[in-house]
């Protein structure tokens, strides 16, 4: 029934083979067409940009995409596989960028808006015919005769018309967020367009006394790796599940995460007065840091809140809340109406 496979098979040439044969047989429109009136398995990948070169990466998380896209067709399903192609974005603006010799915004504009335009989706092709090569040479069985295009004008009125749906609907709000900008691009950034920069770097971090207002003598150790923030501090965080010390010291009392006393007092002689959930430590107020903040927001900030995020890996187990510098402390502000 099989044709006996040689111990010294040359793979190269036996996939070109497999692939040909798919090709003559254009089996993927005859999957399709088999498997019409079959349960619809809706999928549409994340596109790539092409006017990147394409590299083992992509070949890994396609072939994944790809598992699941036969699995399903093997079960009868109706599987829609459209390619498509990422045709916006700073990927593509920075790349006509370098090429007219950009540095910012400012620079575009002078250069002409509808030039740059024009550029931005000539130069989203540039690697197109790599990228179809190497989805049909890895065995990638997908649509790419028929993709969808984010630049045309059809597929931008269709988004138009869904947020105009969603907007009838009340389904869409305006409010504020938390979000990574670029002052020299002049635009908001994705976490996954931050991350194309990420290194690991040595950062100072500090601790910081807070005076209770509610416990005389007594301060919260909040640990930050923000310190530039401090000026706007309006509160302070713990994990209202993990036990906090009020612990003696020199003279003072300080409230920190159990698990971490040792790690904050050394080499001095402490002594733990007592041991409370995080939770017991809610809304109870603390002295502002800097004198020049205004009394009256008194009421609505300057004291404890509850996060589940802290944890006590490192530092105190409190930290330092700003909400105009963190998408976490941002969440924690609207919360607490900070």
């Amino acid at each position: 029934m099989y044709t006996k496979v040689d111990t010294k098979l040359d793979f190269v040439p036996k996939e070109l083979e497999v692939l040909k044969f798919w090709k003559k047989e254009n089996l993927l429109e005859k999957i399709i067409e088999n498997n019409k009136n079959g349960k619809i398995y809706s999928f549409y990948e994340g596109p790539p940009t092409a006017n990147g070169k394409p590299h083992i990466g992509h070949v890994f998380t396609r072939t994944i995409k790809d598992v699941f896209l036969r699995y399903h067709t093997m079960l009868g399903e109706n599987v829609m596989r459209q390619a498509g192609w990422d045709t916006h974005g700073l990927p593509v603006e920075r790349e006509v960028e370098k090429e007219i010799g950009s540095n910012g915004k400012q620079d575009i504009e002078k250069f002409g808006v509808e030039k740059f335009i024009e550029l931005c989706k000539r130069n989203v092709w540039l690697y197109k015919d790599m990228w179809e090569k190497i989805t049909e040479r890895m065995g990638y069985s997908i649509d790419m005769k028929n993709p969808y295009v984010p630049l045309d004008n059809n597929y931008i009125e269709s988004i138009w018309w869904s947020l105009a749906e969603l907007y009838k609907k009340g389904l869409i709000y305006k409010d504020y967020r938390i979000i990574p900008y670029c002052p020299r691009c002049g635009t908001s950034l994705s976490n996954s367009e931050v991350a194309q920069g990420y290194k690991e770097t040595k950062d100072r971090t500090c601790t910081v006394k807070f005076k209770s207002l509610d416990m005389e003598n007594t301060y919260y150790l909040a640990w930050t790796t923000t310190p530039w923030t401090l000026p706007s501090n309006v509160a302070l965080a713990m994990n209202p599940e993990e036990d906090y010390a009020i612990v003696s010291c020199n003279g003072e009392k300080y409230i920190l995460a159990k698990a971490l006393i040792e790690k904050n007092f050394t080499n001095e002689n402490y002594e733990i007065i007592s041991i409370e959930k995080g939770k017991s430590f809610e809304h109870k107020k603390y002295q502002p840091l800097f004198s020049f903040v205004q009394s009256e927001y008194k009421d609505s900030a300057w004291y404890l809140t509850c996060a589940e995020y802290v944890t006590l890996s490192d530092g105190t187990g409190i930290v330092h809340i700003a909400p105009a510098f963190g998408e976490d402390d941002a969440i924690v502000g609207k919360k607490y109406h900070l």
